[in-house]
Formats: C-alpha cells, structure tokens, sequence
C-alpha cells in the first residue's frame, strides 16, 4: 500500500461519527476473606479489587492499562497492571479508599478516568460468627460512555461482548469483524474458585447480578463531561 493510500485509510478510520454513542458497562469493586487462624494484627483478610465487564468480559479491547493507588503503608503503593484482568490481590487489616485510574488505546480516547472505591473488609450487621468461607463484596456498576467514536474504533469492537454497539446512521455500515474470538476475563474464575457454592458471579447478567450482591452505589458518567 502507497503512502497516500495509507494516509487516506488513516483519516477514514479516524472519522468521528456524529450522534453516535459507544457505552461499555463494567463493574468495580472488591472481594475480601477473613484469613482465620492464620491472620494476624497485620494481615487478618486476603483481598482482591478489580475492574471488569459488567459480566466479565475482557475489558482489554478498550482500556490499555489501569493503575490502583494504594495507603501509603504498602510497599510500592502505586501498583500498574498493563493487560486485562485488571485486578489487584493484596493482605492486610484496614480499610482505606483505593483510586482507580483507567488509560484507554489511543483510538477509544486520549484522557484517563478517575474511580474511586472504599476497600471493605468487615460485613456489615451480619449476624453470626466470621467465616473464612463466606466473602464480603462490594461493588459498584458504571456505564462509560464514549460520544462520537471514530470509525476505527467502532469497527474494531463491533463484535465484542463487552460493548454495547449504538444504532448507526443511516447510510453507514461497518466493515466485516476482524478474526478472533473474546472471552471472559479469569476474574470469574478466581472468585468462583475461592468461595465454591457460595458465590456465583461469572454468567448472571446484570440485574440479577445488582440484585444479589447489593452494590453499594450505582452512579453514571460520561466521558463527554470530561472531554469538554
């Protein structure tokens, strides 16, 4: 391919297409275990937080990499994870707020996202002893939206689970999806594996999925607020 065609491509794949809107639902937050016997007054759970598809998908088609900002009492507090499952397993006793920023591929958009969460170890007026078998989660659902994505971006994600694909203006159609397949981000995997029967998360789709583990706060936003 000569130089100005692949100019040419260029610009047609970088297009923004008016009125046209990409939402990708994920859901963040974290699960934690009571360590039992084995805790001690400076690791008394186990811990993982995350970022994944709203039910598991891979987010990796749209964010390139995500960083969690830990208390400054860890070692190296700010820890980087460059490629899906974008999650972090620590230990310790506290609860203290985790920010969570996202960096999205260059074509998808040019400004990280903000989140935060409050890291939550203890259940709350749950009657009974702790049980090293039963998990705390916590959660929260979010939709980020992203107005006028280039044509690049749009036909790239076109056929991913993760992507809730818009309805296109009239006249346009979408080249056929490139080869390959999506799966489930291992996310799902773990949590099922760590609390057996008692916590299935990996296929239940989204209301049911709010439903049972009763997430704690349920806010949307938009990129379009940031880009302005």
């Amino acid at each position: 391919m000569s130089k100005p065609e692949e100019n040419t491509e260029k610009k047609i794949l970088n297009k923004k297409l008016k009125d046209v809107e990409i939402s990708i639902p994920i859901v963040y937050g974290n699960i934690a275990f009571w360590l039992g016997k084995k805790s001690n007054e400076y690791q008394s759970h186990k811990w993982t937080i995350y970022v994944r598809g709203a039910t598991n998908e891979d987010l990796g088609v749209v964010i390139k990499r995500a960083v969690f900002q830990l208390h400054s009492s860890f070692n190296n507090p700010t820890r980087v994870i460059e490629a899906p499952p974008f999650e972090l397993s620590e230990a310790g006793w506290g609860e203290f707020e985790i920010a969570i920023t996202l960096y999205f591929h260059s074509d998808v958009c040019d400004k990280p996202l903000n989140l935060y969460h409050h890291l939550k170890l203890y259940p709350e007026d749950e009657p009974g002893p702790v049980s090293i078998k039963k998990p705390v989660v916590v959660e929260s659902y979010d939709e980020i939206v992203f107005p006028e994505p280039s044509e690049g971006f749009l036909a790239r994600v076109q056929s991913h689970p993760a992507v809730n694909l818009p309805r296109l203006p009239a006249g346009f159609t979408l080249p056929p999806p490139s080869a390959g397949s999506y799966s489930k981000t291992p996310t799902a995997n773990k949590l099922d594996k760590w609390a057996g029967s008692t916590f299935e998360i990996s296929l239940q789709p989204v209301n049911a999925l709010m439903k049972s583990l009763e997430i704690s706060t349920s806010h949307w936003f938009r990129l379009k607020q940031m880009m302005a």
